[in-house]
């Protein structure tokens, strides 16, 4: 719905124009609540919106985690710190807020530090239709203090590969790397967290 200046108020004058244009009539009346509770309550519907992205964000690397745990990283299972995904997805908003086209220009590519080094899990353009601003690198950390469990043991060398491993345990810590695509004279920011 596109605001005119001919749409003083949500009275029934309003809303009978509107429906003589063919809109419907509890679609109007909604989108017109929405949009008077947007005015009185700005900052309200700003951290509404910011914390539906972060939760999606959260989401985004759960799933992301999910199908990595049998293609790329041979378990069967990975365990995440409690709050984990949440935190990482705050801190890309963070970094996300400063840039021209916000997080719709972030192109994410997801690794995990392993002992032999970084494997890469995915990428991911949040936006694919946007073109890339900027780029972060995600490293998800394992928890060196995790013993493999008796059950690892018993089942390497039996009906799976040696590689495989039953659980994964990630660490709570992590590390954000930035790089700006459009300028030169910008530097790369890494972040640990």
């Amino acid at each position: 719905m596109v605001a005119t200046s001919t749409l003083k108020s949500k009275g029934s004058d309003c809303v009978s124009e509107l429906v003589d244009r063919r809109y419907d009539e509890a679609s109007i009346e909604k989108e017109l609540d929405y949009w008077d509770h947007c005015l009185t309550e700005p900052q309200r519907t700003a951290d509404a919106i910011e914390d539906r992205t972060c939760h999606q964000l959260a989401k985004m690397f759960e799933s992301c985690l999910s199908r990595a745990k049998k293609t790329t990283l041979h378990c069967s299972t990975v365990l995440v710190p409690e709050k984990l995904t949440r935190r990482i997805a705050r801190e890309v908003l963070r970094l996300a807020s400063c840039e021209p086209c916000g997080l719709r220009g972030c192109v994410l590519y997801v690794h995990l530090e392993l002992d032999k080094g970084c494997k890469q899990l995915e990428r991911i353009a949040y936006d694919a239709t946007v073109v890339p601003t900027f780029e972060l690198t995600l490293v998800f950390k394992q928890d060196g203090t995790a013993w493999p469990s008796l059950r690892d043991f018993l089942f390497m060398g039996s009906c799976f590969a040696p590689t495989f491993r039953h659980a994964l345990k990630l660490s709570p810590g992590f590390r954000l790397v930035k790089k700006k695509l459009y300028s030169s004279s910008a530097g790369t920011v890494v972040e640990e967290c």
